[in-house]
């Protein structure tokens, strides 16, 4: 609750930090006579006339639009609020609570790159908030977009090696004594973590950001020159295709299919596992094909630019939904366990009755010191009245 709060109170402050406004050309009719250049800023084409960078009209809409400037960083807001809290639970249950075993080890990892894809949403929100504005300096913008791609393919390789082991586990349960060991699921992280480095470091050595003079924004990862554009970020935005998301995306259609079959062949006792690998394969489609293929057209085509067809608005909207999949993880994974959820239930039971406990023992020891401070003024009067009682008895003594 604590964590909803503080996201929603840095959301509330962020109009007060200064609303980003186009400014109008100034001396455009001296710019026309000049020898413009063309350049990629995703799927748009920035325009460049005696040294004075913009958009054309129809991209100066759409990047200053209420969908990318208002309903955008609602979606991942949600996402944030939503997936952090239930991924740190699951976190929490599976390195604390649950039996180490080959499958634990998957999960756990796939959980730790949730949660660091989502621990990066705020700086996008902000961003789209100002209007697609980064004031935050380039390390910064090379470090969020890089950990945003490195984890959002990360968890799709994840996603992609827990299909592989459970493919193994119910497929193939006579080998399973074999491959599902402790050591080879730790091998497998390993190339987790490899894919995310890989896709992290082409975008940690390129420039991310780029001022443009109207509207008077400096966008991060927004624009791309052409040069770079083609010799570059198409070579690598098109192998990030082919090696993080449609090689996974192969072993998970398939290792799921096959679960299916199985399933399927052992009658209805299974039906709840089936509907849940089903739900699985849906929410991974649904999530993740409709962003990558955007982002391949977005870097292949030149044509779209050209046509001012551009894909930037659904290409953001897809990449927004694509970290959905990262907070319905831990449902469709976790919570869909009856055991999970009673040692979830279990953890915030225990945290809550420690804070009973520490709550109560404070109150025990004020009333315990209030008990003894009204003992101490108890004797304390009492002596008084006795002191009193033996000089009245001597004042009487004497009177006699």
């Amino acid at each position: 609750m604590k964590l909803l709060v503080g996201t929603l109170l840095l959301v509330s402050v962020l109009p007060s930090f200064g609303s980003v406004s186009p400014s109008p050309f100034q001396g455009r009719s001296t710019q026309d006579e000049c020898v413009s250049m063309s350049f990629r800023l995703r799927a748009f084409r920035l325009v460049t006339n005696c040294n004075f960078t913009t958009l054309k009209e129809k991209q100066v809409k759409e990047i200053q639009a209420p969908t990318t400037n208002l309903y955008l960083p609602i979606m991942y807001l949600v996402a944030f609020c939503v997936g952090l809290p239930t991924n740190l639970l699951a976190l929490w249950v599976l390195v604390f609570r649950t039996k180490n075993l080959p499958s634990t080890t998957l999960l756990i990892n796939l959980t730790v790159v949730d949660c660091l894809l989502l621990l990066v949403l705020p700086f996008r929100i902000v961003y789209h908030f100002r209007g697609n504005h980064w004031d935050l300096g380039e390390p910064l913008c090379r470090t969020v977009m890089a950990m945003f791609y490195g984890n959002m393919y990360g968890s799709v390789w994840c996603l992609a090696l827990v299909a592989l082991d459970r493919y193994i586990a119910l497929v193939h349960p006579f080998d399973a004594k074999i491959l599902r060991s402790q050591r080879l699921s730790l091998y497998m992280s390993g190339v987790v973590w490899v894919v995310i480095l890989a896709a992290m470091l082409p975008l940690l050595l390129s420039q991310q950001t780029y001022p443009l003079d109207d509207p008077k924004i400096t966008t991060c990862h927004d624009a791309l020159p052409e040069n770079e554009q083609e010799n570059f970020f198409l070579p690598y935005f098109g192998t990030l295709f082919v090696c993080g998301f449609l090689l996974p995306f192969i072993i998970v259609l398939y290792c799921h299919s096959a679960v299916l079959r199985t399933l399927l062949a052992k009658g209805k006792r299974y039906s709840y596992a089936i509907r849940i690998t089903a739900l699985v394969m849906v929410v991974f489609i649904l999530c993740l094909l409709p962003s990558n293929l955007l982002l391949l057209l977005t870097y292949s085509d030149t044509s779209l630019a050209e046509d001012d067809d551009d894909l930037y608005v659904p290409y953001m909207i897809s990449l927004a939904v694509s970290t959905f999949n990262s907070c319905i993880d831990p449902f469709i994974f976790y919570f869909v366990s009856p055991e999970f959820r009673q040692k979830a239930k279990s953890t915030l039971c225990s945290l809550s009755e420690e804070e009973v406990t520490a709550s109560s023992q404070w109150n025990h020891g004020t009333s315990s010191a209030e008990q003894r401070s009204e003992v101490t003024l108890v004797s304390m009067t009492c002596r008084k009245e006795t002191s009193d009682a033996a000089v009245r008895c001597k004042q009487e003594a004497i009177v006699v």
